[in-house]
């Protein structure tokens, strides 16, 4: 009796250790806010919306995140080795071999378009499948190439509304170009906020994300605060073109300004400190605009 005991509770805590590792694979919390990107994107083209839908949106929208950042970790298993902050990721950490991660990342992909394609409609699989290969193929290599990785990395980053958008109406109008428009500027300052702060570990293994060569400068700081100061524009135009209220543009531009104020710190000192201000204020914008955007489409 003690040694059936015994098995199960060992057996329960070998999948329980399964399921840690395939939630950090799939990088729970990233996949989770590009899902729920997608479901933004289908909420606010939507005039009803139907639940089974949105549902598979979500579901599919992050098995296909998921094999996309699991093919990233197979591509730089041994940079992630050399790098503090993904040193102790599945892989690296031989909690997963890179052959069955591959495994996990095909059957996602394939179950995730597969969705798509049988319950919402093939333009939204075929987007997905587009902004896979571009993240694992294109964006991936180009990291150690040069800063033009960001705005490859932008595109397939702000794809999920669109997406989203998409899932319900079927083809690409100039509203899912707006709301792509406005997460594709947000990466900006994020990922040069993000390349500021882990910026001794990119050397280590040769990634160039920073614009002006590198350098944590004046220059580079002015960037970050150009693109984040064009979000107070763009806040506005899903009010203009009419798919959301005055409140959630109102919301929208106060947000891009309490983001934008972040970035003066970090022109006048180049801290670390006034850097992750700004990863935080990263953060913060999106959710709680598109949150706004949702509540006053309602």
């Amino acid at each position: 009796m003690i040694l059936s005991t015994s098995k199960t509770i060992f057996a329960d805590t070998k999948i329980m250790e399964k399921l840690k590792t395939l939630v950090e694979l799939t990088k729970f919390r990233l996949s989770s806010l590009v899902s729920f990107s997608a479901i933004f994107g289908y909420i606010l083209a939507a005039d009803k919306i139907d639940m089974v839908s949105l549902i598979v949106l979500a579901v599919s929208g992050y098995m296909v995140t998921g094999s996309s950042v699991i093919n990233n970790q197979i591509l730089e298993v041994e940079y992630d080795k050399k790098m503090d902050r993904t040193k102790n990721r599945p892989i690296p950490t031989n909690r997963i071999s890179s052959f069955h991660a591959l495994i996990v990342s095909i059957v996602l992909m394939t179950l995730g378009l597969l969705l798509m394609s049988i319950y919402l409609n093939y333009i939204t699989a075929f987007i997905s499948l587009i902004s896979l290969l571009i993240y694992t193929f294109i964006y991936t290599p180009l990291k150690r190439v040069g800063p033009i990785a960001v705005f490859v990395g932008a595109i397939p980053g702000a794809l999920p509304p669109l997406i989203g958008w998409v899932a319900f109406s079927n083809m690409i109008s100039l509203e899912a170009l707006i709301i792509f428009s406005i997460q594709f500027i947000w990466q900006f300052p994020h990922f040069w906020a993000i390349a500021w702060l882990c910026d001794e570990d990119y050397k280590k293994v040769g990634f160039k994300l920073l614009p002006n060569r590198g350098k944590k400068n004046l220059n580079t700081a002015l960037n970050i605060m150009t693109y984040t100061l064009f979000l107070i524009p763009l806040g506005l135009l899903p009010t203009i073109f009419g798919i959301t209220g005055i409140i959630s543009g109102t919301i929208a531009v106060v947000c891009a300004i309490l983001f934008l104020i972040q970035t003066f710190k970090l022109i006048k000192d180049y801290s670390r400190k006034s850097a992750l201000k700004i990863m935080f204020g990263s953060f913060i914008y999106l959710p709680i605009v598109q949150i706004s955007y949702i509540l006053d489409k309602i």
